[in-house]
């Protein structure tokens, strides 16, 4: 957050600049705590990244630290505080989280990884393919003898669902909203703070101050302000497969494929070997968009044959929308720790 506040007081008015999973979870956070707050889109509400992530709850798979798989525990704990919070119906699903491997190396690191998280006090159960078709997905088409890892409190999120159940109790607590209109410019004063927002509508808000939640958008909306945020640029591939009944209940992570339910008729796929395919030449987009495409739809057969019955008569089905893989994820290119306005609640 950049403004004209000082140490420990309140600001006045704040503009969040993009309304995605962070810029709503911050306004609504502010708005609990007194703020006039402003927020504000180019888009529509939730539509940018975060209704392009997997969106999968957990803390099984941060391990390369032990401070960072707590900060993950913390953020589970914060998202089922929000659920009590806000209500979770449409958003919140904790059904748990399965993954399996099918080469030996694999397969002994994901057990490796489980012992691990369990001497971390992390739930975890380890069962045969055969025992986890009987008791939770009777779709899957794992071998019967292969270990899979069952992670319960894990969940997914709804991420658009869970936006507009923000924005909407943020508005009804007098927040006002500025949807499809873009940040043109940002004033400031003689001292540097933060003073106006000019939007694209042609319109002028006087703030106090700003919270830069713009995902691939944030390092243009620094440099308004004459800060530098370097951004590294990872493209990746997740589409959404219509079905007549979801074959899946559960996040998990199947051989070269992660599948989730997105309610109740379509599936969520995303594919690291997809993602590794990707040219972000801009002269080969809209051919390998589609060739890419078919690649990442191709994959759920090997893990749920059974999706024949479920609506994916040869397969998965053409898929609901095209993978966003030119929309790239914003990452910082440092590793230096970034102060951000995130919310307690989500992470």
């Amino acid at each position: 957050m950049t403004g004209r506040t000082g140490s420990g007081k309140r600001p006045g008015r704040v503009a969040v600049i993009g309304v995605g999973i962070l810029g709503a979870s911050v306004g609504w956070n502010l708005v609990r705590h007194g703020a006039d707050v402003v927020l504000v889109d180019a888009g529509r509400p939730g539509e940018g990244v975060t209704n392009w992530s997997f969106s999968w709850v957990n803390a099984g798979n941060k391990t390369a630290r032990k401070s960072y798989f707590d900060l993950n525990v913390a953020g589970m704990a914060a998202y089922r505080e929000l659920a009590r919070t806000i209500g979770s119906d449409s958003w919140w699903y904790p059904s748990g989280h399965l993954r399996w491997a099918d080469d030996p190396a694999a397969e002994a690191k994901l057990l490796e990884t489980a012992g691990l998280l369990a001497g971390w006090d992390y739930r975890v159960e380890v069962s045969t393919g055969a025992e986890v078709r009987r008791r939770l997905e009777p779709a899957l088409t794992v071998p019967g003898e292969v270990p899979v890892v069952f992670y319960p409190d894990e969940a997914w999120v709804h991420g658009r669902h869970l936006v507009g159940r923000l924005v909407g109790q943020a508005v009804a607590s007098g927040a006002e909203h500025r949807s499809g209109t873009a940040v043109r410019d940002i004033g400031t004063g003689a001292d540097g703070s933060i003073r106006t927002v000019a939007l694209s509508d042609g319109s002028r808000l006087d703030v106090d101050a700003v919270v830069n939640a713009a995902g691939p958008s944030a390092s243009r909306i620094a440099g308004l302000v004459g800060r530098h945020l370097p951004m590294r640029r990872e493209p990746g591939a997740v589409t959404r497969l219509d079905c007549a009944r979801v074959p899946v209940h559960r996040a998990m992570h199947a051989p070269h494929v992660e599948i989730r339910p997105d309610g109740d008729t379509s599936v969520v796929l995303h594919s690291r070997d997809v993602d590794a395919l990707i040219d972000t030449g801009e002269n080969r987009r809209n051919s390998d968009g589609c060739s890419t495409n078919r690649r990442g739809a191709s994959f759920p057969r090997s893990a749920i044959p059974a999706s024949q019955r479920h609506g994916w008569p040869n397969g998965p089905s053409r898929p609901t929308d095209s993978p966003r893989w030119e929309r790239c994820r914003p990452c910082r290119a440092t590793t230096r720790p970034l102060r951000t306005a995130a919310s307690r609640s989500v992470r």
